[in-house]
């Protein structure tokens, strides 16, 4: 039951709500007097399911017996909801799990790490109620990783160092090295380096850093055994037999007078269809016009 010196402490702001403003400025806090003040509902309960999931979630328990919960939130671009999301995510946490909430944001953009960065103060500028501080990893402070002895020594910070790095000009440097050490590791634990490569090539996303982890991965056969090493190499080997058979049918149409237009040869020659272009080759034995192996007619 709710004690009357519980009601009184706050039902005193219903009564009059500038009584707020009067008892912080002996404070010297500078509220003015409110011009008006409307009740709110003071249930805070969801009525509906609302779906809050935060990236990763891990209780950290340290040597000395103290322990926290990291949430980890990767961003990839500014997000002007993600401030009050993230304060959630915390207020939530603290409530759940009783232990002290830690907020890091990890970004490979320069531009959003510097604005996930910034302190967010919550509530009116003369006292904020809480202040949100996230812990921001990103280029500018995650270590570059560049040479194969410092990757073997913590695989898991080459890696973060890789993906963040992914756009900087040394960024080849880094992969070489990353690569490197994942070729020791995978002779010791397979799928452990197997599980680094793809996360790897996950964190580069596309453009000219993942291309080059790519040619890493397929330039020694010997080296990298990991499925999507094994797929790369596949998919080359595909893409080149299709190209071989490009040139086969140009040849054909050329000894047999069939004049192609721009299109007609950018079409056979993009063509990474193994199975199409051998039916385009047996069509242009005997076709008299483009259009007959392009349809068949």
């Amino acid at each position: 039951m709710v004690s009357s010196p519980h009601e009184a402490m706050h039902r005193v702001f219903q009564q009059d709500p500038g009584v707020f403003a009067r008892a912080v400025r002996e404070l010297g806090i500078p509220f003015d007097d409110p011009v008006s003040a409307s009740p709110l509902p003071t249930d805070l309960t969801e009525n509906r399911p609302l779906e809050r999931r935060v990236d990763t979630l891990l209780r950290m328990d340290a040597a000395d017996g103290t322990s926290f919960v990291l949430a980890v939130e990767a961003q990839e671009k500014k997000d002007p909801g993600k401030p009050s999301s993230w304060a959630y995510y915390l207020a939530h946490l603290y409530a759940k799990y009783r232990l002290p909430p830690l907020l890091v944001v990890v970004c490979r953009d320069r531009t959003t790490a510097s604005w996930a960065t910034r302190h967010v103060h919550i509530g009116p500028p003369q006292w904020p109620s809480l202040t949100l501080r996230p812990l921001v990893l990103g280029p500018d402070n995650v270590p570059v990783i560049d040479t194969p002895d410092a990757a073997a020594r913590d695989i898991p910070l080459a890696v973060l160092s890789a993906i963040l790095h992914g756009r900087d000009r040394n960024s080849d440097a880094i992969l070489k090295a990353l690569a490197a050490a994942l070729g020791g590791l995978q002779l010791r634990d397979e799928d452990t380096a197997n599980t680094f490569i793809e996360l790897t090539a996950q964190g580069l996303g596309t453009g000219s850093a993942a291309d080059y982890w790519r040619q890493l991965l397929t330039v020694d056969t010997s080296f990298f055994q990991s499925p999507l090493a094994q797929g790369l190499r596949a998919e080359g080997r595909a893409e080149g037999e299709a190209k071989g058979e490009a040139k086969t049918l140009l040849r054909v149409l050329d000894r047999r007078g069939i004049t192609l237009s721009d299109s007609d040869r950018e079409r056979i020659l993009s063509c990474t269809d193994l199975d199409t272009l051998n039916q385009w080759v047996d069509r242009a034995v005997t076709a008299s016009s483009i259009e007959e192996i392009f349809t068949g007619e």
